[in-house]
């Protein structure tokens, strides 16, 4: 913060993705890492600014989720979970916030190409640079955008997913490429 008051602008995106299988024991301390990297890493990036952006009346506080949240897939079960999880608790922080001046802003990336999706063994429809999803982002944040998914096809496809029968989906995506678990 600085001496004027709290910042215009907090931003969480921290995020870490490693296959995991419910089945191997050594998994689970990896799915505790996700989701304490990927849900608690954002309540504990936002939580010294709230209130202070609250008292001044103006902020945003924007969180990094994705459309990996709009279903569970196979293989990276605590992957799903975590951006499940921080999709609503950033829509529960901006109700929180509503009326307040404070603007919470829910982005969803599809496919940035980073070392963390470089190994993925599996086709990752419309990819786009890091550089070019910042852009988009800023763009997002300057519209005034509460909630957006970048790029904006994977929008289509990420709420076609969610409204897909189960039996579809699961014929579709359960013999799906898996990430690498941790080794």
């Amino acid at each position: 913060m600085s001496r004027h008051g709290p910042p215009d602008l907090v931003i969480a995106n921290a995020g870490i993705s490693h296959g995991t299988l419910t089945e191997h024991a050594e998994d689970i301390d990896v799915f505790r890492d996700i989701l304490e990297v990927n849900v608690l890493g954002m309540v504990n990036t936002f939580h010294p600014f709230v209130a202070p952006m609250r008292k001044a009346g103006r902020g945003t506080l924007a969180g990094v989720a994705s459309v990996a949240g709009y279903r569970g897939f196979a293989g990276v079960g605590a992957y799903s979970a975590s951006k499940a999880a921080a999709i609503r608790y950033l829509e529960s922080l901006r109700l929180d916030l509503r009326g307040s001046g404070v603007r919470v802003a829910t982005i969803c990336p599809g496919y940035i190409a980073t070392p963390m999706t470089e190994k993925n063994p599996y086709a990752m429809p419309f990819i786009i640079s890091a550089d070019d999803f910042a852009r988009r982002f800023a763009r997002a944040l300057d519209a005034g955008k509460d909630y957006a998914v970048i790029p904006w096809q994977m929008a289509i496809v990420a709420r076609l997913l969610a409204v897909l029968p189960n039996a579809l989906f699961d014929a579709a995506f359960s013999r799906s490429g898996r990430k690498p678990r941790r080794t």
